[in-house]
């Protein structure tokens, strides 16, 4: 079994930077593509950054130039910078990831319990 831990959420003003982290931990062999999601209020859950073993990114439209994704790998770790953020930016953040238990396991998607962001002045 795997766990994801997030943290760094919290109320910031509009124009303001949060850094989120997210931290897995268990049984963990390789940890392959990582992600973060959120949901904001009334609104369906939307793949906001991802990040491959390798470090290739992508992002969604809406964060680009303003949100960067990183990872290291030897402490199981994706982070997530946001800066210029926006009251629509506001949402619970959820971090997600793929991960190979041993050598020969299949590949199994887990989820963190999520981090709200609040952009508000």
């Amino acid at each position: 079994q795997v766990q994801l831990v997030e943290s760094g959420g919290g109320l910031v003003q509009p124009g303001g930077s949060l850094r989120l982290s997210c931290a897995a931990s268990g049984r963990i062999f390789s940890i392959y593509t990582m992600r973060w999601y959120r949901q904001g209020p009334g609104k369906e859950r939307e793949l906001v950054a991802a990040i491959g073993y390798g470090g290739a990114t992508s992002y969604v439209d809406s964060v680009k130039g303003r949100f960067t994704i990183s990872r290291d790998n030897a402490k199981n770790t994706v982070l997530l910078q946001m800066n210029s953020l926006k009251p629509e930016d506001t949402a619970v953040y959820y971090c997600n990831t793929d991960v190979a238990s041993s050598p020969s396991s299949f590949l199994q998607q887990y989820w963190g319990q999520g981090t709200q962001v609040t952009v508000s002045s």
